[in-house]
């Protein structure tokens, strides 16, 4: 009891433990030496890629998976009446990937079904691929932020202990210390770069997909389409 008074009481004691227990983030980079304070960079260089991608693609998709609900019936008219012209004008008037398919679809009516499905399928492919424009960069990312950051630690390491052997085994446990302490520091960036990623990808392949399935179930609408009995 009389400890927790003394320690209270001295203005001294208590300056010394904050000072003790307050460490910034950035006396944790540039503590670490070159070596951590360059990983840092490339993996805040990483991190920024990865949520540039990331916001670019979540609103390109988001655009992506807008239509009108009643896009599909106006086509319906449209060719059940021989309007190819204005079912074409409606797909170029709508920016759209299932717009888009039937386009293409629209443009091949005449010709042998499967030449149609063909098409359709390969302008799908085209869409696919726009879609996930830079998605992989996101895995690689995901996947090279925590081995990146690992390193960093090991670096810091191979250091503190080749500090640890040049000094004969007498160098001090504080130096030796802090420079270990100051080197996990890139695994915890490594780790949060990772993370971040890994969350970013896998929600985009989820809301890709979403969209994917809508441009199916629009395809396989307007073939059924063209199946019907005039």
């Amino acid at each position: 009891m009389m400890l927790f008074q003394d320690a209270a009481q001295d203005p001294q004691m208590g300056d010394v433990m904050s000072e003790e227990k307050t460490l910034s983030v950035i006396d944790l980079i540039f503590n670490g030496g070159t070596g951590s304070v360059l990983i840092i960079s490339i993996l805040f260089i990483m991190l920024f890629v990865a949520l540039y991608i990331y916001f670019e693609r979540i609103f390109a998709i988001k655009a992506a998976s807008k239509i009108d609900s009643n896009f599909m019936n106006q086509i319906r008219d449209h060719v059940t009446n021989g309007k190819l012209e204005a079912a074409k004008l409606l797909c170029a008037q709508t920016d759209s990937p299932v717009a888009r398919l039937t386009a293409k679809g629209v443009s091949r009516i005449g010709k042998p079904l499967d030449d149609i499905n063909t098409a359709i399928e390969n302008a799908g492919t085209l869409e696919v691929y726009a879609l996930e424009k830079n998605v992989s960069v996101l895995a690689t990312v995901a996947g090279a932020g925590p081995m990146i950051g690992f390193l960093g630690t090991v670096i810091g390491m191979i250091l503190a202990f080749h500090e640890m052997a040049s000094s004969g085994g007498q160098a001090e446990m504080g130096s030796l210390a802090s420079g270990i302490y100051t080197a996990m520091t890139t695994t915890v960036a490594g780790l949060i770069v990772g993370i971040i990623a890994y969350i970013g990808y896998n929600h985009l392949v989820n809301r890709i997909d979403k969209v994917v399935h809508k441009m199916e179930a629009n395809a396989v609408e307007f073939l059924d389409l063209l199946n019907e009995p005039l």
